[in-house]
């Protein structure tokens, strides 16, 4: 690689975006895992906001003239940069946010946003020209202005590339307002690009859920991106009323794995496992609810229970692991209650359900409910961790009533060995994207987007480009 990258080391990356001065101004983050102390970061406040977005706004007219080849280009550097420190970053993320090195998680993760970045500088241009016998229109889709991006702590690398990716191939620039529980490791994906990007194309802003609503009422803010939950989501809606800023919004999902009486258990019980607890189950469109046909209905729990029984969980810097800690304290609560909703309402628990309360870290054990009531609260509400329920139905009509019966619709999957049949069932589930003996399985040239209370907008590929511009006409 002919780059000289400056960010490759964990120590140079930490020294680059933590504070240790121990002021009012800084704040501790600890590792979930372990209680251990990762990082400082600085804590900024509207005034910082003010100038972040200011100088954004003062670069961008620049950065849009530099053309769609040169800012490709920019994009293909970053992920360069980022594939230099690839190590050091999955080290950092797995500390900040819990999850293990190896498996789909932050080795994983880390990869996904150079392969993002990548994708997003090869897509051809949403420019065109219609032409008949009376007209020629020439669309050009222009820069918004500055991209708010607010991100989640879940995937809080990779989704921040899915937002600041697409807007600034389109000529944006972006101001990005991180979780307050993983604002490291996005810190050291900003400080990377910087690296690579001129000055002032790319900021950030630390702290308090204060600094990311006066983001969303931001005069000088032109589009928000969000990822995070419904409730967030609609007070964003709100907020930008006044102002007239466009939304991006992907907000929660209680994703529905239907399994059609036709599979081989045994054949589909590890994709299905994944499907339902990557990132151990911290993930918007995981399978968080699966309905089995009485047929194959304990041939389907005794497969995956097996598949959960070998899958080790613990630190995520320790090689052998694959599954990690819920990655704060409200969200273990969050998954503790509704398992012992789901025990209260008289459902079995074939796996887990115990976790050890007074061990360190957030562990949450990977938990099977099998015989459980359709509108128990662990099936009608987002559970957003490794406890997932097994509905029995009798009926396939009856299955697709219940997955479509709740107020979103993130993703879903049918699984099924017969390809013709599952895509017929796929096209009677209310989801924007509908995987067939998959789950979550995102690719950048795909759009993705919810409906109902899932959010709007759409991210990826072209029409992910379009959702950052304006498109300009010229007719002649």
């Amino acid at each position: 690689m002919s780059e000289t990258h400056t960010l490759t080391t964990y120590d140079a990356i930490l020294d680059a975006i933590t504070t240790n001065n121990g002021s009012d101004g800084s704040a501790e983050i600890h590792n979930p895992a372990t209680g251990e102390l990762v990082g400082t970061y600085q804590v900024h406040d509207e005034n910082d906001l003010n100038d972040a977005v200011a100088a954004a706004r003062a670069a961008q007219p620049d950065w849009e003239a530099q053309g769609d080849h040169a800012r490709c280009e920019l994009l293909n550097k970053f992920a360069d940069a980022i594939e230099a420190a690839a190590e050091p970053l999955a080290r950092l993320l797995s500390q900040e946010q819990g999850k293990p090195l190896n498996g789909p998680n932050a080795r994983f993760e880390v990869g996904a946003c150079a392969a993002w970045l990548r994708a997003t500088a090869s897509f051809e241009s949403p420019d065109y020209t219609a032409v008949d016998d009376d007209i020629t229109a020439t669309v050009h889709y222009r820069a918004l202005g500055v991209v708010g991006a607010i991100g989640p702590w879940n995937w809080p690398m990779m989704i921040t590339i899915w937002q600041i990716a697409p807007a600034l191939r389109m000529g944006n620039t972006v101001v990005v307002k991180p979780s307050g529980y993983t604002p490291l490791s996005v810190s050291a994906l900003v400080a990377i690009a910087n690296t690579v990007l001129p000055k002032d194309v790319l900021h950030i802003v630390t702290g308090s859920g204060g600094v990311g609503a006066a983001l969303t009422t931001h005069p000088g803010i032109d589009k928000i991106m969000f990822t995070g939950s419904t409730e967030t989501g609609k007070k964003i809606i709100e907020a930008s009323a006044g102002n007239i800023t466009r939304l991006t919004l992907e907000l929660g999902g209680n994703d529905a794995a239907v399994v059609l009486d036709d599979v081989d258990p045994q054949a589909i019980a590890e994709d299905l496992f994944w499907g339902a607890f990557i990132n151990t189950g911290q993930t918007c469109a995981a399978a968080k609810r699966i309905y089995v046909p009485d047929a194959i209905y304990d041939e389907v729990a005794e497969a995956l229970v097996a598949i959960a029984k070998k899958m080790p969980m613990g630190n995520g810097l320790d090689e052998n692991n694959v599954l990690g800690p819920l990655q704060n304290k409200a969200q273990f609560d969050i998954v503790d209650g509704l398992v012992k909703a789901a025990k209260d309402g008289g459902a079995r628990v074939l796996v887990g359900g115990d976790p050890d309360y007074d061990a360190p870290g957030y562990f949450y054990p990977v938990t099977i409910v099998a015989d459980i009531d359709p509108d128990n609260p662990l099936v009608a509400e987002e559970q957003f961790g490794p406890a997932v329920p097994l509905i029995r139905y009798s009926e396939l009509d009856q299955a697709i009533a219940w997955a479509n019966s709740l107020d979103v619709g993130l993703g879903a999957s049918v699984w099924s060995a017969d390809a013709g049949k599952a895509r017929e069932v796929a096209a009677r589930l209310q989801a924007g994207t509908v995987w067939i003996n998959k789950h979550g399985a995102v690719d950048p040239r795909v759009p993705f987007g919810g409906i109902k209370s899932s959010g709007y907008g759409v991210e990826f590929g072209t029409e992910g480009l379009k959702g950052l511009a304006y498109p300009q006409a010229i007719n002649t």
